[in-house]
Parts: C-alpha cells; sequence; structure tokens
C-alpha cells in the first residue's frame, strides 16, 4: 500500500482510518483491543476518536478515548500508532464549543484520557458561530507550543467556513487545519465533491470521509424493508433505499461480479480513488469486519468500475 500524507503534515497513513465511536459501545474492551492489535499488525495506524464518543451510552464517559489509552498503556507502541481525536462537542457546557478557554481544557482532559502526553491530530468537531476563527487558531497554537498536539484538523465545515478559517490562519500567521472530515460515500457526495474538494485540492489539505458506509448501506445487505431488522442501525436505511439506492446497489453487484470483491470493499475503494481523499473512516466490531475493511483499502478498481459507481450515485 502506498502511504498518503496529511495535508502539509509530515504524517503519512495507509489508505483506512480506524474509526472508534463503537469503541466502549457495540464493541467492549476486550474486543476493541484485539481490533485495534489487529488492525496495526496489518500496517495501519490512523485511529481516530473523539471526546464525545461513547457518552450516548448510558453509564459511558469519554470510554472511546479511555479504551484507546488503555491499549496504549498495556501495548507501549504509542511511536507506531497516530491518534486522531476532536473537540467541540457538547460535553455538558451546553453547546457546540471552540472557544479558546474549552480548547485548552478539555486537550488536558483527552491526554489523560488517552495517556499520551501527544495528539498526533486535535479537531474541531464541530462549527461554534459564538467564537472567531482567530480564537479558536491561536488557542491551538498555544497547544502545538506546548507539545500537546501536532496538527489540526477540522470537521463538518462547508467551502465558506473552511475558507474563512484558513484566510483567518494566513492573516494572522497561525496554525492551519491541514484535513477536513465530511460524511462522504457513493451515496452522499454533496458535502465534498463541488466546491469543498476544490478548496481542498487548491489548498492542499486532505479529507478524511466519515460515514463511508453510508451506515452499514453500502454493504449491501439491506435490500428491502424485510431486511431491517438484520441489526439495530436497519431501521435509517429507509432513507437510502430509494431509486439512487437501488441503482448504486445494482452497480455494485456488477463490480462485485468483476472483482470478486465484497460490497464495503468497493465501497471503500471508490472512496479512496476520489482526489483530494487521505483515507476513509470505518469502524469494525469484529476482527472479520476488520478485514474486508482492510481489504477495501487494498483495493484497485478499474476506471470502467469507478465510472459505473460514480454515474450511478448521481
Amino acid at each position: 500500500m502506498k502511504l498518503r500524507r496529511l495535508g502539509r503534515t509530515d504524517i503519512q497513513i495507509a489508505p483506512l482510518i480506524l474509526g472508534t465511536n463503537v469503541v466502549g459501545w457495540t464493541a467492549d474492551e476486550k474486543t476493541s483491543f484485539t481490533i485495534l492489535d489487529a488492525f496495526v499488525a496489518e500496517g495501519f495506524s490512523a485511529i481516530d476518536t473523539a471526546d464525545s464518543y461513547s457518552r450516548w451510552v448510558p453509564g459511558n464517559d469519554s470510554d472511546s478515548e479511555k479504551i484507546i489509552g488503555r491499549w496504549l498503556k498495556e501495548r507501549g507502541n504509542r511511536d507506531k500508532v497516530h491518534i486522531f481525536t476532536k473537540v467541540g462537542s457538547d460535553m455538558g457546557q451546553g453547546k457546540k464549543d471552540l472557544s479558546a478557554k474549552w480548547i485548552e481544557q478539555e486537550v488536558d482532559t483527552s491526554l489523560k484520557r488517552l495517556q499520551t502526553d501527544y495528539i498526533d491530530l486535535y479537531q474541531s468537531h464541530w462549527p461554534d458561530p459564538t467564537v472567531t476563527h482567530e480564537e479558536t487558531l491561536s488557542a491551538y497554537d498555544r497547544l502545538i507550543k506546548a507539545g500537546k498536539v501536532r496538527y489540526i484538523g477540522t470537521c463538518n465545515y462547508d467551502a465558506k467556513l473552511l475558507s474563512a478559517a484558513l484566510a483567518a490562519s494566513k492573516e494572522k500567521e497561525l496554525p492551519r487545519y491541514e484535513t477536513l472530515q465530511n460524511e462522504y460515500n457513493l451515496y452522499t457526495r454533496g458535502q465534498y465533491e463541488g466546491e469543498v474538494q476544490e478548496l481542498v485540492l487548491r489548498e492542499g489539505l486532505s479529507l478524511m470521509s466519515y460515514f463511508s458506509l453510508a451506515s452499514g448501506f453500502l454493504t449491501g445487505k439491506y435490500r428491502s424493508e424485510a431486511d431491517y431488522g438484520k441489526s439495530p442501525r436497519g431501521k435509517g436505511m429507509a432513507r437510502y433505499l430509494d431509486s439512487k439506492g437501488v441503482r448504486l446497489l445494482e452497480a455494485m453487484d456488477k463490480v462485485a461480479a468483476n472483482t470478486g470483491a465484497a460490497h464495503a470493499e468497493i465501497a471503500l475503494a471508490w472512496i479512496n480513488a476520489q482526489p483530494g481523499v487521505a483515507a476513509p473512516i470505518a469502524s469494525a466490531t469484529s476482527v472479520g469486519q476488520l478485514q474486508s475493511l482492510i481489504r477495501g483499502a487494498r483495493l484497485a478498481l478499474s476506471e470502467d468500475d469507478l465510472g459505473l459507481l460514480r454515474q450511478a450515485g448521481k
């Protein structure tokens, strides 16, 4: 696998980022350790989490970071992985929060949970219209100078917001966002393609896609209402099973016949072939699922297959 550089950083990663929103939720600690071990053993290094994962589970409190931290300590392999985490979610303060005060407080809490003294990529999880880009970026500047953070990225920004943030970095001589996390997959393309992608390419940023498998729809196992009971997420598939969704599944069936690859693998390979993409983010609750994701990261689709998929998703 060819490594991919994140923006203008010196971080190079293989083309798959392990999403850990499931850690401490649908993957318990023992299972998560096994998945993390297998991920690293296959030559991958990028692990994406957030201070808010998985607080939505009753009794959980940032369990994703905590479990990853215990794994890092037990394995003693901090120098072999890249840890990406996020700040800015409502953690009880009443709003999405990118204030300097919150960022500089929360980074120390994340570092403690992760049992590390630095974060490779610290990301603004959500826009916060109540603070200026300068305030947020100045806080990140102090964290970088203190050695707590190496680089910064952002999530869920449209072209206007991202352009304004990059302009503030340049004007005030502050660190700039090197990566962008937006929803992007074969079905949902509008949050990246168009103005955002043009900006990413022009400014040399890297996209890391989330919901890369469209909440599981692109695995191909949801074909009708009768399939909704296959997982707890099944009822959410209704929004994908429209004419576009059906076209995509039919196109993926053809590509699967051509390549022998599973639908999830095809979906990841398509994302990796798009300009400006560093890697898709995807999560797994078993080593078997992880192995499929890894095959997808290693899969190269033909131009004909890529074109067929692109056309089907329009």
